[in-house]
């Protein structure tokens, strides 16, 4: 949890009004705008999406995303939504890595062609 708390986080939402973690940037708003002006405007650290198909679908669209890293688990679940729902135009990507584990999770790394 220490971790947590000392790294640098934004969250984008349309309904908070503040973020309550320590470290918090709340953004609203255009989003790949936004980010556009982050990655080029500050360096520093990669940033890693958790839990968003919208916002990996928005930046995707306007190819703000460098690598997708997807590890693919031993589980069928029959439903679920896809990371890249909402996606406008295909996105070809090519397989730079990949790493399999005793458990049978396949961790892929893709970067955009």
């Amino acid at each position: 949890m220490k971790r947590m708390n000392e790294l640098t986080k934004i969250v984008f939402s349309h309904t908070l009004e503040k973020a309550s973690w320590q470290n918090t940037t709340l953004m609203k708003g255009d989003l790949a705008a936004r980010n556009e002006t982050n990655k080029r405007g500050q360096p520093g650290a990669d940033m890693v999406i958790l839990g968003s198909a919208s916002i990996v679908a928005q930046l995707s669209d306007a190819r703000l995303i460098d690598e997708y890293q997807v590890a693919t688990n031993p589980v069928v679940l029959g439903c679920g939504k896809s990371m890249f729902a909402g996606l406008r135009e295909k996105l070809p990507l090519k397989l730079v890595r990949s790493q399999s584990f005793q458990n049978g999770t396949v961790f892929l790394t893709y970067q955009p062609v």
